[in-house]
C-alpha cells in the first residue's frame, strides 16, 4: 500500500484543517487506519484509529472531541478534521495502514510520508 498525506500547513490556534491521507496499491477496505503525531523532539503517537469499514473509531484522549477521523473506501481515503486547534497539536502528522487480520503474519503495516501541521498562538 502507497499511503500518501496531505493538507497540512499553518493554522491559528482554535481553527480547523483536514488532512487527507490517499491509498493506492492494494484493497483499501482490507485496512484498519490511523493517523499518528510527532512532535518535535518526542516519539511518534498515535492519535486516532478506524476500522476498516469505518465503523469504529478511536482517539487519544488529547484530541477526543476536537478532531475526527473518517475514511470513504470509494475513494480509497482516510482524513482527519482538526477542529479547536491548539499548539500542542503543532507535529508532523502520519497516516498508517494495518492489514485487518486475525493472523499476525498477515497483519502488514505501511506508512506514508508525512505531512507537517503548525498551529500558532
Amino acid at each position: 500500500v502507497q499511503l500518501q498525506a496531505s493538507g497540512g500547513g499553518l493554522v491559528q490556534a482554535g481553527g480547523s484543517l483536514r488532512l487527507s491521507c490517499a491509498a493506492s496499491g492494494r484493497t483499501f477496505s482490507d485496512y484498519n487506519m490511523a493517523w499518528f503525531r510527532q512532535a518535535p523532539g518526542k516519539e511518534r503517537t498515535l492519535v486516532a484509529w478506524i476500522r476498516w469499514d469505518g465503523e469504529d473509531t478511536q482517539y487519544t484522549d488529547s484530541v477526543n472531541g476536537r478532531f475526527t477521523i473518517s475514511r470513504d473506501n470509494a475513494k480509497t481515503t482516510v482524513y482527519l478534521q482538526m477542529n479547536n486547534s491548539k499548539p500542542e497539536d503543532t507535529a508532523i502528522y502520519y497516516c498508517k495502514a494495518k492489514r485487518n487480520a486475525l493472523n499476525k503474519k498477515y497483519q502488514y503495516e505501511y506508512w506514508g510520508k508525512g505531512t507537517l501541521v503548525t498551529v500558532s498562538s
